[in-house]
């Protein structure tokens, strides 16, 4: 089952950074494992659904001209408009996918610890709706922890799987650590770095 919006209340009810994204070297070094295997040095607009406080949120704002940022619960919402107040290039919205979903395309979407959270259906149709609203050639990111959570209807591994068997994406970077899974696909082939900087042939 999908974990309910009161199960994230909550956790904020309990610490206003739960899971410790501002302070532990292993989310501050996961973070910028995240933002270096971004394979373009800018994006146009950018989708981070389960954003939590923002400090993602605000590290993709460096690279991104838009960002639109949906989280859950309230108090989420409410710690993210904080962080990234000074920043018009953001736009924080509660909203739970896969059921909300912003208008318009994307040529970047960020699932960080999040998709684990939905049961298979839902994941499924998370997966329909970033393939929907990604640009031919837009970039999918996922990282999620890999070890079992006895709350969680999925693992890491599994929605990692579940991703991975679309045709419509395409490999570009895979990382893999006893704690947390990485990837980044493109939506249909695309140029590697080198290839496009005219590096190689």
């Amino acid at each position: 089952m999908t974990l309910p919006t009161d199960y994230f209340d909550a956790m904020y009810a309990g610490s206003n950074d739960p899971w410790g994204f501002r302070d532990r070297w292993y989310e501050l070094r996961k973070r910028a494992v995240t933002m270096a295997a971004l394979p373009a040095a800018r994006y146009t607009r950018a989708f981070e659904p389960g954003c939590s406080v923002g400090v993602l949120t605000t590290d993709l704002a460096e690279r991104c001209d838009t960002v639109v940022a949906y989280d859950p619960s309230r108090a989420a919402v409410d710690a993210a408009r904080a962080a990234v107040t000074t920043r018009s290039t953001i736009e924080v919205r509660q909203g739970r996918v896969p059921q909300d979903w912003p208008e318009g395309t994307f040529d970047l979407v960020v699932l960080s610890e999040v998709a684990y959270y939905l049961e298979p259906g839902d994941l499924t149709q998370l997966v329909d709706r970033c393939l929907s609203s990604l640009v031919e050639g837009g970039t999918l990111l996922s990282c999620h922890w890999r070890h079992e959570v006895e709350d969680y209807p999925a693992t890491g591994d599994e929605v990692h799987a579940a991703l991975g068997e679309r045709r419509e994406l395409y490999g570009l970077v895979h990382h893999l650590e006893e704690d947390f899974v990485l990837d980044v696909w493109s939506h249909g082939r695309t140029p590697s770095v080198a290839r496009r900087e005219g590096l190689v042939g």
